[in-house]
């Protein structure tokens, strides 16, 4: 019989939930950024999709990347910044299409829960693509 895993009180400070096993995400193009697996891709399994809580602390960042398949991203706490300009808080969903490209971080911090269909590939921004300044290819 399939397993059934429960997180409680997910929408309490992230910097709080000490009692989950976050592990420091050690990849090129990121710095500081935590996250705990709630399900990932099964090749043997026929599987893509991932699922994982992310925690940024105060400047942390992902690489720049782009969606293979769609994301869905909410914002659990704090504030989450797309290298786009645009600033996400607490509460707000972002579901980004296949073909995006970006780059996440958090000048404040903040904590995400992040489903995507297929994995990301990373990439280096071109001409014109903004970004944080920070991260792949930097």
């Amino acid at each position: 019989m399939p397993d059934v895993t429960v997180f409680r009180d997910v929408l309490r400070n992230g910097f709080d939930q000490t009692d989950l096993p976050w592990v420091p995400w050690t990849e090129p193009g990121r710095a500081g950024v935590e996250y705990v697996v709630l399900w990932g891709p099964d090749p043997a399994g026929d599987e893509d999709s991932a699922s994982l809580l992310l925690r940024f602390p105060p400047g942390a960042h992902g690489d720049f990347h782009e969606h293979l398949g769609h994301e869905l991203m909410l914002v659990l706490d704090g504030t989450l910044d797309h290298s786009d300009g645009r600033r996400f808080h607490r509460g707000d969903l972002v579901v980004e299409e296949p073909g995006t490209r970006h780059q996440m971080s958090s000048a404040e911090g903040c904590t995400v829960l992040a489903v995507r269909a297929r994995p990301a590939a990373a990439r280096i921004p071109e001409a014109g693509e903004i970004t944080t300044g920070v991260g792949a290819g930097a």
